[in-house]
Parts: C-alpha cells; structure tokens; sequence
C-alpha cells in the first residue's frame, strides 16, 4: 500500500514539474503594422468599389440612352 501511495505521490510530482513555472509573457505586437495593413485594404477595397461603381453607372447610363 505504502508502494501506492509513493507511486502516486511520484506521478503527481512529474506532472506538476511537466507544467512547469511558465511566467514569461508572450512578446507584444506590434498594432501599429496591424492598422497601417487594415488601412490599406481599406483604401484598395474602396478604390475597387469605386471603380465598380463607376462602371455600373456607365453602363445603366448608356442601356438608357439606347
């Protein structure tokens, strides 16, 4: 019994020594990049809408004036 109990205390010693003493933060990231990749989608998304726009425009503008 004595055998079990050393056993489980072993077990239960590894797995607390397997979690480990994890105190170091994750590096932070840099925002900045992150908002100047958002704003350029952005302004290409924009300029594409715009463009597609423009087109639909043009071609409602010239199906009416057929």
């Amino acid at each position: 019994m004595k055998k079990l109990v050393f056993a489980f205390a072993a077990v239960v010693a590894v797995s607390f020594a397997a979690c480990g003493n994890k105190t170091e933060q994750a590096a932070p990231v840099d925002t900045d990049s992150i908002e100047e990749i958002v704003d350029s989608v952005i302004d290409s998304t924009a300029v594409a809408v715009d463009s597609a726009a423009a087109a639909v425009v043009d071609s409602a503008a010239a199906a009416v004036a057929q």
